[in-house]
């Protein structure tokens, strides 16, 4: 293992000894009237967690579930309990805008996640399930399922600040699904049972990059610049060159960023000084471009969105065994 922030090291054992008086103090959890299923990681960020909530929530809605999702709305500008009533990003945040637009289901939003959950289910007579994004450590709201997405990083990083861990890997003992990706399970597989309980079920989720038609990955010409604001950037411009997208350059932005009209603006300059054909960027990035961001890039080029879908391998042993968990509430 290494730290990203080796400077910070000192700061690890404050963090844990947080994280242990937290723990202390934790109340019990609060139950809603419907059965909820968190979708999480140990991670800050990276980790795949939205794709694996929307073909979760879509998942769901197929099998004659009533879906929402409960949400925190990290970044958004808005505020208290309300669901994603628009494409408005600043309002609502990146990742629940998207998760809206491609889940087709009701976002939910709030700090307090069970004011959100109730709310939810005051607003309809239905018998559904929330999918709670990013619910790992949200552990003042009970749940009849856990799902927790373990990356290769993962198991080689450390808590933060040194690291990005927001638990120890010993919090895996509380997972009833763990998710990894098809091509890290050989190595992330065996070193799962070490920290798991009896009893956990691993899931293989396959992550594909989808393109544009009718010119798929060349929708950007031959020479695009792609642009990101994500945990992982290094990650989208390896699937996009294993996808054959020639990108010429890369600007990576923090995660969450809210971009200005001047960032467009230096994108444009820098397309221009490497002579490229277009622009990549992602769905979570696309929400956020308003019409006169996006026109002042296609001054020089197409803006070709890479949608990054993810699947189960085996999707019906995995609802199965979901709604095995959801239906002994």
């Amino acid at each position: 293992m290494s730290a990203r922030r080796p400077w910070a090291w000192p700061l690890v054992p404050v963090y844990r000894a947080v994280l242990d008086v937290k723990e202390a103090l934790r109340g019990r959890p609060k139950r809603l009237q419907w059965p909820v299923v968190s979708v999480g990681s140990l991670s800050a960020g990276g980790a795949g967690k939205t794709p694996v909530v929307i073909a979760i929530a879509q998942m769901l809605k197929a099998r004659g579930w009533d879906v929402d999702v409960l949400s925190r709305g990290y970044g958004r500008m808005g505020s208290g309990v309300e669901s994603v009533a628009s494409a408005d990003a600043l309002r609502f945040g990146d990742e629940p805008v998207l998760i809206a637009q491609r889940a087709e289901v009701p976002v939910w939003l709030g700090a307090d996640r069970y004011a959100a959950g109730t709310r939810a289910e005051s607003d309809t007579k239905a018998r559904g399930v929330h999918v709670l994004d990013d619910g790992m450590q949200h552990m003042r709201l009970a749940r009849a399922a856990d799902v927790v997405l373990v990356t290769y990083d993962d198991l080689e990083d450390v808590l933060l600040p040194a690291g990005n861990l927001r638990e120890p890997l010993q919090a895996l003992a509380r997972a009833d699904f763990v998710a990894v990706r098809e091509e890290e399970m050989d190595y992330v597989a065996p070193r799962l049972k070490q920290f798991v309980r009896e009893g956990t079920l691993i899931w293989t989720v396959r992550r594909k990059l989808r393109f544009p038609e009718p010119l798929f990955v060349f929708t950007a010409g031959l020479r695009p610049v792609a642009f990101c604001a994500i945990a992982r950037p290094e990650g989208f411009a390896a699937m996009l060159k294993e996808a054959g997208c020639g990108i010429v350059d890369t600007i990576v932005l923090r995660d969450h960023y809210a971009y200005q009209m001047s960032d467009i603006e230096r994108i444009v300059e820098l397309a221009k000084q490497v002579n490229a054909t277009g622009f990549v960027t992602t769905e979570k990035d696309a929400v956020k471009l308003t019409a006169e961001m996006r026109a002042r890039l296609e001054t020089l080029g197409p803006v070709m969105v890479a949608a990054l879908d993810a699947e189960f391998v085996f999707p019906e042993r995995v609802a199965r065994e979901l709604e095995e968990r959801l239906n002994r509430k």
